[in-house]
């Protein structure tokens, strides 16, 4: 008899061991769906957020070659100098923002590692942390596990989900520590201009607060220049910058991503970073370095897919009668869904079940993304379009009843 029956049989219930502050988080509003795709056939899938490009092959071969050649050990805490070293390049490069690539840059395992230690290293319990939504499910997750209490901004179609200095400053308390900004977003495809970038950050100088900027989805911007926050003038020494592989290059899996701070920012990350993960893995360190030196070309090709996809899949949404914002950045769109008369997760639930498309309940995003779905565009040209056609007899199908 197995050591868990014998226990049972004691009769005596065990304690509640649960954290509160994991109770107090719902799963993922995106996990449900996709587990109920698992259990289907023939389903056209614009719910996860993954290029549907193959990570280029001279960057697999990288890795590839790297642990041919034995490299397998650890790395330093802050990762690969070599990486770390090329990165500041790059980022000097494309933002004229400048790091010390010694001590203030890290490598993390994926930008969700580096989102998670920027919070645990600066948040104290009763801090306040502003959240723009719509926004990506595991930031409030996240803040609330660091032990922070999240204030929500929302924002609207109406004014393209771009959030406001003044709606920022709205929401400053005594209690405020940081502001938590990712742009272009997801899920809404919403960039912010530079103009209203800055006067966020002379809320955070005037209210010194910090600024935790996740950027992933700098490379995908389609109309104008992604700017990064840490760029701005007055703020470098009070932003957190995150970024990654992911999106840009498909490198989804190899979860490597980045952070980089002012090195007393950076060094409180790395403690909590040396304590759970010790380093990011060393080929796909190896790959990430290959990317930056060589994997622009197929960046750019990879943009211009899916901007033509962007395009279509906008204008379809349009002839539907679904009302949507045309995004600017990311690979993701956010159509309003209220003229069929079902709720975000009536209509997601619903359409999967009908039509086979699947697709994620505006409200996984926050209160502000109910009446919407977030749709993914980073897959083929002939999935979007019978995607389409099937959203379509759908709603039609809700217009007659």
């Amino acid at each position: 008899m197995s050591a868990v029956r014998l226990r049972n049989q004691t009769g005596k219930q065990r304690r509640d061991v649960i954290s509160e502050r994991v109770k107090s988080i719902p799963p993922s509003g995106i996990r449900k769906f996709f587990d109920l795709l698992a259990t289907m056939d023939g389903v056209i899938s614009l719910g996860v957020g993954e290029p549907d490009f193959t990570t280029p092959w001279h960057i697999r071969e990288s890795a590839i070659y790297s642990v041919e050649r034995g490299y397998t050990m650890y790395t330093s805490n802050y990762g690969l100098l070599e990486l770390r070293q090329e990165l500041a390049r790059h980022l000097a490069r494309l933002y004229g923002v400048e790091y010390d690539p010694h001590k203030e840059m890290l490598i993390t395992v994926g930008v969700s590692e580096a989102l998670d230690i920027a919070l645990r290293a600066i948040i104290n319990p009763g801090d306040e942390i502003i959240v723009p939504e719509p926004t990506y499910v595991a930031y409030s997750a996240s803040a609330i596990l660091a032990g922070a209490t999240v204030v929500p901004v929302p924002t609207y179609r109406a004014n393209d989900f771009r959030v406001t200095a003044a709606d920022i400053e709205q929401r400053v308390t005594g209690r405020t520590k940081a502001i938590l900004l990712g742009y272009p977003n997801n899920p809404t495809g919403a960039v912010v201009t530079s103009q209203e970038l800055m006067a966020i950050a002379d809320v955070a100088r005037r209210h010194d607060l910090i600024v935790i900027s996740d950027e992933i989805y700098d490379r995908l911007t389609y109309e104008g220049e992604h700017t990064c926050f840490a760029s701005l003038p007055g703020v470098w020494d009070r932003t957190i910058l995150l970024g990654g592989f992911s999106k840009a290059y498909a490198m989804t899996g190899w979860r490597i991503g980045y952070a980089a701070a002012p090195s007393d920012i950076l060094e409180a990350m790395l403690k909590v970073h040396q304590y759970v993960m010790m380093c990011a893995p060393t080929p796909g360190q190896k790959a990430a370095l290959e990317a930056l030196r060589n994997g622009e070309s197929a960046v750019q090709e990879m943009v211009k897919e899916y901007n033509r996809r962007r395009k279509v899949i906008y204008k379809g949404f349009q002839e539907i009668g679904l009302p949507c914002f045309e995004p600017k950045g990311a690979f993701y769109i956010f159509p309003n869904v209220e003229v069929t008369g079902l709720s975000s997760d009536e209509f997601a639930e619903a359409l999967l079940k009908e039509e086979k498309v699947a697709v994620v309940p505006g409200t996984a995003f926050g209160d502000s993304g109910a009446g919407h779905v977030r749709c993914c565009y980073a897959t083929s040209m002939k999935n979007i379009n019978e995607a389409l056609a099937r959203v379509g007899r759908f709603v039609e199908r809700c217009a007659r009843k």
